[in-house]
């Protein structure tokens, strides 16, 4: 994140002043406006691995989700409104999220089988803020991917190594799971899913 601009807005201001048509992204942060750096490579080729192996795990299993290109989850309980790099939309409950036809916001867990955050400059929000607000949206299921090991030696270890954490929702609070290495990924939501941590971080250009 480049900066932060710090009159603080609500929601709504947030939505009307900052439509997605400017370039520009922008999240919104306990009501600070943050606008998103550019990403790099590698990061955008991590991002894409990952929507390319979910969205095929989803057209094999028949699963009414797709992957978005800019929508916006909003906590219940404070001014924030996150973009995720990877987010899954049951399509079914979308009938039931208020602000999804004019505004493409959701709010509501049953809509949001998965989010997966791919760990840039700004990992304290990864794994801090959001981890904080994803849980308490109630969403299953959330990834952390630091294929660059730029995250705190409390979350990825000391020395530090690229891992994804995964946090899964057991009854309200987030537990997290780590994989490193040839470790395949053991995800709830897709439990045949035939991905290892390597194979993730590769895509981003990082051998392991």
């Amino acid at each position: 994140m480049i900066q932060a601009l710090r009159k603080l807005v609500t929601f709504d201001e947030f939505v009307a002043k900052y439509p997605d048509n400017t370039g520009k992204r922008y999240e919104l942060h306990d009501g600070v406006i943050v606008e998103m750096t550019q990403p790099t490579g590698d990061h955008e080729e991590v991002v894409g691995f990952l929507a390319f192996e979910v969205t095929r795990e989803c057209i094999r299993l028949n699963l009414p989700y797709f992957i978005p290109k800019t929508v916006l989850v909003k906590p219940p309980e404070n001014e924030s409104a996150y973009s995720p790099d990877v987010l899954i939309l049951n399509r079914p409950n979308l009938v039931n999220e208020p602000l999804w036809k004019k505004e493409s916001t959701v709010s509501q867990a049953e809509s949001i089988p998965l989010v997966i955050e791919v760990v840039s400059s700004n990992w304290r929000d990864d794994y801090l803020k959001k981890a904080a607000d994803y849980e308490a949206v109630g969403i299953a299921e959330y990834w952390i991917v630091d294929y660059a090991a730029l995250g705190g030696r409390r979350f990825i270890g000391n020395p530090k190594q690229p891992t994804v954490s995964l946090y899964t929702l057991i009854e309200g609070e987030y537990q997290v799971s780590q994989f490193r290495g040839s470790d395949r990924i053991i995800s709830p939501l897709f439990p045949e899913l035939n991905l290892t941590a390597e194979q993730i971080f590769q895509a981003g250009g990082y051998p392991i």
